[in-house]
């Protein structure tokens, strides 16, 4: 069981890890643990493998296993999914919206949630129930971030984690906001570089990636 201050205080620690979560979707488990080992070796150590692959678990479970890295689990819809990410060894959950049912399964379960919100009634919704740290999805399809920008000037006491649409080029116009704490991308592990195996340019795209808003 975990209430949703505490799944906050536990989300906004991961995300302060760095400035970017690679968004990953695995096909091949056999891959996971390499691939991660990649990405915690250029400076992202907060990992999220998307539940859209029959892959998804599997690779969560190896991915559990290396040393510096935080695994979760995105694309929670159910509370079927919430037990098996857990199950599996996800440390914290991410879903593209939320439902009073998905909310209560990841309370229950003890998984800190980052849950999807594309606008203001959302986030206060979201707020209403405690939540004052969530993800800011689809962001570039939702207005990117002069949208969050917009939100963020009434609702100051909540904090964003853009994903969708997020990448080298315009991370950054996320990173600057005060209301953005990191921001979900898939552009580290380009399907390319995970199909060649190509642990060292992914390592390398991290470290870029890592680097984001610091100088």
């Amino acid at each position: 069981m975990i209430t949703a201050q505490d799944a906050c205080k536990m989300n906004r620690e991961v995300c302060a890890l760095a400035p970017i979560v690679p968004v990953l979707v695995i096909h091949d488990a056999s891959i996971a643990r390499d691939l991660a080992e990649a990405l915690v070796a250029g400076g992202l150590p907060a990992l999220e493998v998307t539940l859209r692959t029959p892959a998804a678990l599997d690779a969560i479970r190896a991915m559990s296993h290396v040393t510096g890295g935080v695994v979760g689990a995105g694309t929670l819809i159910t509370p079927a999914d919430v037990k098996a990410a857990k199950a599996a060894g996800a440390q914290f959950g991410v879903s593209p919206g939320a439902t009073d049912t998905l909310i209560q399964a990841c309370e229950d379960e003890g998984l800190p949630l980052l849950a999807g919100a594309a606008t203001a009634t959302e986030a206060m919704r979201m707020l209403e129930k405690g939540y004052d740290l969530l993800k800011f999805f689809p962001a570039e399809a939702s207005g990117g971030a002069p949208a969050l920008k917009a939100i963020g000037a009434p609702l100051p006491q909540i904090q964003f984690c853009p994903t969708g649409g997020v990448n080298l080029a315009n991370a950054m116009d996320y990173l600057s906001l005060p209301n953005v704490i990191c921001a979900g991308g898939s552009w580290v592990a380009p399907a390319d570089l995970v199909t060649a195996k190509d642990w060292a340019g992914i390592e390398s795209l991290a470290l870029e990636a890592s680097q984001l808003g610091r100088t």
